[in-house]
């Protein structure tokens, strides 16, 4: 197919008219985007299930509210960890530092215990199935560069990260700025969301650090899309009942 600008770093934010109910008001943070697919989590779904009594080590690090979200429709028994380390304490990891080779996802925790496989493909690996996330967190990229970040931690845009969950978490403890923790993840096969996207289906806009953290995720659909600088800003007044426009 042809080359893929990727998208990595970047928020989907459902529009309107997604009718998928999985994706509705979703705002989906992509952790990995190339020409062999998609990854992301949503951000805005928080589950009932307090992190402390599924991956309690973790609990202390995470930020309010204290529970688990619900990351997308695939692999709901693995966990993902997605973190902000703040500039001062990464150094190279600085909003705009250049794309680390090898970005890509990293280990899952099964959150039925012990090790759970990575973000891969799922079924057919279609219709929002997983990507294939590949490597392993081993302290240095494919090439043999170490990450730009503390151990345990890899960069996927600018302060934001992925986990790994199997590492002593006070490794990362002195390091994070705040880190949340998803069950299951979203996923698209090749070209999908390209599709998906030419169709009207999400709005693309930059991520922020704090997007991660929302202590408000209920509200965040609507603050993320209040924030730009274009029309957009007008669709945050979309009622939630379509009905009513």
């Amino acid at each position: 197919m042809n080359e893929v600008s990727s998208l990595t770093g970047r928020l989907l934010v459902a529009t309107p008219v997604l009718a998928d109910p999985n994706f509705d008001r979703a705002v989906v943070l992509l952790l990995d985007h190339d020409a062999e697919g998609s990854l992301g989590v949503v951000l805005n779904r928080p589950t009932p299930v307090d992190v402390v009594d599924i991956l309690e080590p973790w609990a202390a690090l995470a930020g309010e509210p204290g529970v688990v979200f619900q990351g997308g429709p695939v692999s709901l028994d693995a966990a993902l960890g997605v973190a902000v380390v703040p500039a001062s304490q990464g150094g190279r990891h600085a909003e705009g530092a250049p794309e680390p080779p090898g970005g890509g996802a990293t280990a899952s925790t099964s959150l039925r215990g012990g090790p759970g496989r990575g973000p891969g493909r799922d079924g057919d690996g279609v219709a929002r199935g997983g990507r294939d996330g590949g490597g392993s967190d081993d302290g240095a990229d494919a090439d043999g560069e170490t990450r730009d970040g503390p151990l345990g931690w890899r960069r996927v845009h600018g302060a934001i990260g992925l986990v790994d969950l199997e590492a002593p978490p006070e490794l990362l403890a002195a390091e994070l700025g705040s880190l949340r923790i998803f069950a299951g993840y979203a996923g698209w096969g090749p070209g999908q969301l390209e599709k998906e996207l030419s169709e009207g289906a999400w709005y693309v806009v930059e991520s922020e650090p704090g997007d991660v953290s929302s202590p408000s995720p209920e509200r965040l659909w609507r603050s993320v899309l209040r924030r730009q600088r274009s029309e957009l800003a007008m669709v945050a007044t979309y009622p939630d009942d379509a009905s009513l426009n």
